[in-house]
């Protein structure tokens, strides 16, 4: 198995090569050669499997040869083995048709403990065939620097530096980011935004030299292993649902579109996904986009979802690199014109092939709240501000009376006390691991939002 990058303009890599890269050096990312395809029998033969071994499966099918099955089962078992659930992505049914995946049942209860505690091992099996060490640096909206930290401090030859906005995080995913005591560790505090963030460490990966001076990765949804590890949830609850002799719809609460477009990587191996929901907040890019045709960004908005407040949606090039039909250069021309401009119009053709999968839906701050009213009421389940977001999306969207509609739940409601309480009038149980937290002292070095900056800090950590 071979790795393209969106933009055409970057040699094919193998599996590892594209993980440790992270981007591509000509600043797309990394996308499979050609998609490997499940069989009906495939899939049917994953009912009633361990997680785990699923997640060899996939993840074999990615791989290649590169790393045996028996080596990616040991990394599974090994990277799931703390799990809170023996299911580690159970369902959970709200209603008649109507389910929730929880993903949140990781060391920092949010759906990215899935797929980093797995990207983790991979990359230790990597280094450790190459004899490399490793510079990890990471733009959280809030769960990604966590589960990164969780997942990578203390790694052998791996330095993790995490990149967060001053401010528009919840105490809680602040701290699972601040407090580790791991020498291998750093975390900045950026006077800005989650897209000034992501924009820095795109940065970093296209300034002449710097990937090569500090062997620079990054374990953002532009990691393809990130993509591969979160397509088995998709797999696993469409097989517990009855697939593949019965469709399955999907709504994701998404920011960054990683998770959103896994579901779509799972439908092109065969899962038969009817329709994918995106849900968005007010920042609704991703949304309006599949809607309107109108890829354009505005001025990011606070809200009690700061995991999606996000104006600049990574993977979607990925997506659109596959609506165009892998034309590397047109995805070159329209992100450089995102890039410069703020906006495009896709192509009629190439929203047409995103809209037979994708429905978008924005979801105001008032139905967030509604959602984990409503949810509550009628299940006496506390569902977070992301989560409701999807819940309330889903609601919106008409799919067959037949075709079960699950819910990503993204974040343990004990992440966003706060909102959750102030929408339900009832506080979320706090697990130990959050009782901890509160114990434990932060470390965080601030700057402003600057390439500059970060490029030194981050080259001084990497020398020292």
């Amino acid at each position: 198995m071979r790795y393209v990058s969106t933009r055409g303009e970057a040699p094919h890599v193998g599996f590892l090569d594209a993980v440790l890269a992270g981007l591509a050096p000509d600043g797309g990312l990394y996308a499979p050669e050609t998609w490997p395809l499940l069989s009906e029998t495939e899939i049917a033969a994953f009912a009633g499997r361990p997680y785990a071994e699923v997640a060899a499966d996939i993840l074999a099918h990615f791989a290649g040869e590169t790393i045996a099955r028996a080596d990616l089962l040991e990394m599974a078992n090994d990277a799931y083995a703390g799990f809170t659930h023996d299911a580690v992505a159970p369902l959970r049914q709200l209603g008649p048709g109507s389910w929730l995946l929880e993903l949140f049942h990781g060391p920092t209860l949010a759906f990215k403990d899935i797929a980093m505690q797995l990207v983790a091992r991979l990359y230790e099996h990597a280094l450790k065939a190459k004899g490399q060490t490793l510079t990890v640096v990471c733009a959280t909206s809030g769960d990604t620097g966590g589960a990164a930290v969780e997942a990578l401090g203390g790694a052998k030859g791996v330095r993790v530096v995490v990149l967060f906005p001053d401010g528009k995080i919840s105490d809680v995913q602040r701290r699972f980011i601040t407090t580790s005591a791991r020498a291998n560790v750093r975390a900045i505090a950026i006077d800005g935004t989650f897209d000034d963030c992501q924009a820095i460490v795109k940065g970093l990966f296209q300034a002449q030299g710097f990937p090569q001076a500090v062997n620079l990765s990054g374990v953002n949804s532009i990691n393809w292993a990130r993509i591969a590890a979160q397509v088995v949830y998709y797999v696993t609850a469409a097989v517990a649902l009855g697939a593949p002799a019965r469709p399955i719809a999907f709504c994701v609460p998404t920011g960054n579109f990683g998770d959103a477009f896994s579901g779509f990587v799972a439908h092109r191996m065969g899962v038969p996904i009817e329709k994918i929901v995106v849900a968005t907040n007010a920042n609704d890019i991703v949304a309006r986009a599949v809607e309107t045709g109108r890829y354009a960004r505005g001025p990011v908005v606070a809200t009690q979802t700061p995991a999606m407040d996000i104006q600049v949606s990574s993977n979607f090039e990925r997506l659109y690199f596959e609506a165009v039909e892998r034309e590397g250069l047109e995805v070159a021309r329209t992100m450089r014109a995102f890039a410069e401009t703020g906006a495009v119009q896709l192509p009629p053709k190439a929203l047409k092939t995103i809209r037979a999968l994708f429905s978008g839906v924005a979801v105001s701050e008032a139905d967030t709240s509604r959602a984990i009213v409503s949810t509550f009421h009628a299940t006496g389940q506390l569902i977070d501000p992301h989560t409701a977001v999807g819940v309330a999306a889903a609601e919106r969207v008409r799919i067959h009376a037949r075709t079960p509609m699950v819910v990503l739940a993204t974040a343990h409601p004990a992440k966003f006390p706060d909102a959750v309480k102030a929408a339900a009038g009832a506080a979320p149980p706090r697990p130990r691991s959050v009782e901890a937290l509160a114990k434990k002292a932060e470390r965080i070095d601030k700057l402003p939002a600057d390439l500059e900056a970060v490029k030194a800090y981050v080259r001084a950590f990497a020398e020292a």
